[in-house]
């Protein structure tokens, strides 16, 4: 048999036009739209690639985009001074910091003074930690990405033996977590797990999300799991490609994530999704 292939191109489309409508109704409710700040350090080709990205999202969804691009001499406390002012901005509903930042900038030092109702990365202790107790705040969006495509396809996750290969802040562990919310069997297997075609070989959900090419492979997974492929990998002939050997998992898998294709073009449209629910959450409460 050959997987079906769970195309996150075709979800992406259907839910920026679900955002984009529930954003045209926040826009008439309050009489404002809700707003992005993205801050990075100048001088980094892929921090301007994702931000342009991010740019043209927010202009088709109508989420009012800001850029704060600071200089590469930037220091701690300058940064954490510009976060600092737009988090007590109340015209800015979430707030983006690029990572990774230059050698020399402390991220965690950054990123706790980003306000966590405005952590739309979801990066923030206070929304890792909502997570881990099961009451989801702003979730990081490559995760939510990857959970968006099992839910909307109908994968059943209760009951069900999910292994998550990776355990980074990002990805793996708050995948895990999401997974666990959802009344899943949540095995987290790592670099240093024993025998991880063991591992992997027991589980109807797979995960990965290492960062090492094609480590995941047709022979580890049980005929019919379903595998979600977190990885970008550039090859050196420029190909990109994800943690999983696609070619061999398709033939006995039941669903697969390609790549590309498959989380990425959701994990963008979470991050949007997270500014209108961060800006939905903040207008609420200054309501009361």
């Amino acid at each position: 048999m050959t997987a079906t292939i769970l195309d996150g191109r075709a979800l992406a489309k259907t839910l920026r036009e679900e955002l984009r409508a529930d954003t045209q109704a926040f826009i008439q409710n309050n009489g404002i739209a809700p707003s992005l700040a993205v801050v990075k350090i100048a001088g980094d080709p892929a921090s301007d690639r994702y931000t342009r990205t991010i740019r043209k999202g927010c202009e088709e969804i109508g989420i009012t985009f800001t850029e704060h691009t600071l200089p590469p001499e930037t220091t701690q406390a300058m940064l954490e001074e510009t976060i600092s002012a737009l988090s007590f901005d109340r015209t800015i509903h979430g707030i983006l910091l690029h990572l990774p930042l230059p050698p020399g900038l402390d991220s965690a030092r950054a990123i706790a003074q980003i306000d966590p109702t405005k952590d739309v990365d979801g990066v923030h202790p206070y929304n890792a930690g909502l997570l881990a107790m099961g009451r989801p705040g702003l979730i990081p969006n490559t995760p939510a990405g990857g959970m968006e495509l099992l839910l909307r396809n109908n994968i059943p996750l209760k009951g069900q033996h999910a292994t998550v290969v990776g355990r980074s802040v990002v990805v793996g562990k708050p995948m895990a977590l999401l997974l666990l919310n959802e009344h899943a069997t949540v095995t987290i297997a790592h670099s240093r797990t024993k025998d991880l075609a063991a591992v992997v070989r027991g589980a109807d959900i797979v995960v990965a999300a290492t960062g090492k090419p094609g480590l995941i492979t047709g022979d580890m997974i049980k005929p019919g799991a379903v595998v979600v492929d977190f990885g970008v990998n550039v090859l050196e002939d420029g190909r990109v490609v994800g943690d999983v050997d696609f070619d061999s998992v398709v033939r006995v898998a039941s669903a697969i994530t390609p790549v590309p294709g498959g989380t990425g073009p959701v994990t963008n449209v979470m991050l949007l999704r997270n500014v209108l629910r961060a800006a939905q959450q903040q207008m609420a409460r200054h309501h009361h």
